[in-house]
């Protein structure tokens, strides 16, 4: 039976992952500060609307307007305002108190607009108030799983944006099992060659999916990020 696909909406990234991410799938985006994680979540959640696919974007740091003000620059904010009138599309601004809440407020959004897509900005600010002594982690470990579990059961396709730690670049989560449980893992990064830096995705890990795990250079353009041909 072939594996249903949800377009990326990251022109040139389909082609490296038989045609999507899984439908259904939790995925990770990991990323530096900078490397364009918020504007690849809302690139995704776009294409997904104009394919009639409605979305949530819960954003745990920043307001609803900063987000569509980052989108600006494309034009993309009167798109996303256009989809909310409509009830189409949810940017949720949230301060959960614990994973709980979290997860009862996700269920809740996504219920309400039938999302088929869903991104969490972000899976490290959600786990911040943690306490990280080795009693803890299995606790936390089992929180995050049934988060990511709730999100499988709704049918909807994930998009949780992690933070890799400006002091250590080999990290991909704030604790190091996140992506061990997720389905997918995209990783974008900076690299400095002789003083220039360059933006490079790597698709880590994707469940039932063919897929190598070299880098490939992409750029924010006018209209938003795309993959560079290696050649």
């Amino acid at each position: 039976m072939p594996v249903e696909r949800i377009e990326s909406g990251i022109p040139g990234l389909d082609k490296l992952i038989e045609g999507g991410f899984v439908k259904s799938s939790v995925n990770l985006v990991a990323g530096q500060t900078g490397t364009g994680k918020t504007l690849f979540c809302m690139q995704h959640l776009l294409n997904g609307l104009k394919k009639g696919e409605n979305g949530v974007y819960i954003t745990l740091e920043q307001k609803e307007d900063e987000i569509l003000q980052d989108v600006g620059r494309f034009g993309w904010d009167v798109e996303f305002q256009k989809y909310m009138k409509a009830g189409k599309f949810l940017l949720a601004p949230l301060e959960p108190t614990g994973m709980r809440e979290l997860t009862n407020a996700t269920v809740n959004y996504i219920k309400k607009v039938n999302a088929k897509r869903f991104v969490l900005d972000s899976l490290s600010i959600a786990t911040m108030g943690w306490k990280t002594g080795e009693m803890d982690l299995t606790k936390i470990r089992a929180e995050v799983f049934s988060y990511m579990k709730s999100l499988k059961s709704l049918g909807v396709t994930s998009l949780l944006i992690t933070e890799i730690p400006e002091t250590d670049t080999r990290a991909l989560s704030r604790f190091g099992f996140e992506e061990f449980l997720a389905d997918g893992v995209v990783v974008l990064s900076l690299l400095n060659v002789g003083g220039d830096m360059f933006s490079n995705l790597q698709v880590r890990k994707m469940r039932r999916t063919g897929h190598n795990k070299e880098h490939y250079p992409y750029e924010i353009t006018n209209n938003g990020l795309k993959l560079l041909s290696k050649g």
